[in-house]
């Protein structure tokens, strides 16, 4: 079997731009921690916009475009530091509008409501609905998935399918780790429930989207090989990249930290490489945290 590549450990973007005419960033974890930007990562963002091409923002969030671009204002990140942004939540009314009336129990907190907005569907409790929406959780600070064991087993003797919103498992907000729909995901699987379909990374059907978008910024097609994605998540950022066949650029310092990065903040390829590879997982580069 042959060995996985050892990424190539950078100290900033800026030795890896020349490479690439194209990003795809994650955004949680690597451009902001849910409480605040990360002026660094934002300004290397900007850079590579300015001097070589589109920065597409691709995130798992399970609400439209519009209202994820808002809450990029509302935590400062500059608008030069992105071009776009393609959410799990754009991907997932794609197929929501397929199963439309419904009826939907959506399973989420009201401020991922934006995502049922014009679709034309009709919503019922878990005794009545012929599917799931899950968006997260209704209170994602003080819950975990075991606090719907007993609504979701209700589903599960069902067989409802569901339909997952965010694919992500858990996320950094501010210094607290909090639960997101995965999570919810795994519980219902785990519980014999009906087929879960999800369209977030690390799917195809947000990489199609993303990648539209940037051929349509771009004014050309694509080479996949000037394609550069970045994220923290191995499951879902790396492991999306690698089925896409896309570069993929590990920030070292995010989700995973605990797991690569050694006392002084620093990486060891050997070991990066190592840890990438009991995920399953690999990646053309790694560095600690986004900067140009």
């Amino acid at each position: 079997m042959t060995a996985p590549p050892t990424p190539e450990i950078v100290s900033g973007l800026s030795a890896l731009a020349g490479r690439y005419d194209v990003l795809l960033c994650d955004v949680w974890g690597v451009i902001h921690n849910g409480r605040e930007h990360f002026p660094a990562a934002c300004a290397a963002l900007a850079q590579f916009r300015k001097h070589h091409g589109p920065v597409v923002l691709i995130t798992n969030a399970p609400r439209p475009s519009a209202s994820v671009a808002a809450q990029l204002d509302r935590l400062g990140v500059p608008r030069d530091a992105w071009s776009a942004t393609v959410t799990s939540g754009d991907a997932t009314r794609a197929m929501l509008t397929r199963l439309a009336p419904g009826p939907v129990w959506k399973l989420g907190a009201k401020k991922d409501e934006p995502i049922y907005e014009g679709l034309g569907l009709t919503f019922a409790g878990p005794d009545e609905a012929a599917v799931i929406s899950c968006t997260g959780l209704e209170n994602d600070l003080t819950e975990t998935p075991e606090d719907y064991r007993e609504r979701l087993s209700a589903a599960a003797a069902r067989k409802l399918p569901m339909v997952c919103a965010n694919p992500d498992r858990r996320v950094h907000f501010g210094g607290q780790l909090i639960w997101c729909a995965g999570g919810l995901a795994d519980l219902y699987e785990e519980l014999g429930g009906g087929p879960v379909t999800m369209a977030g990374k690390p799917h195809a059907p947000i990489y199609d989207l993303a990648l539209a978008e940037a051929s349509s910024l771009a004014g050309a097609d694509l080479n996949p090989r000037r394609v550069l994605c970045i994220g923290d998540g191995a499951p879902t950022d790396l492991a999306g990249a690698n089925g896409q066949g896309l570069d993929v650029l590990f920030v070292a310092g995010g989700l995973h930290g605990e797991h690569v990065l050694n006392g002084e903040g620093k990486l060891d390829p050997a070991g990066v490489s190592a840890w990438l590879a009991s995920q399953g997982v690999s990646a053309a580069s790694a560095i600690p945290t986004l900067v140009w």
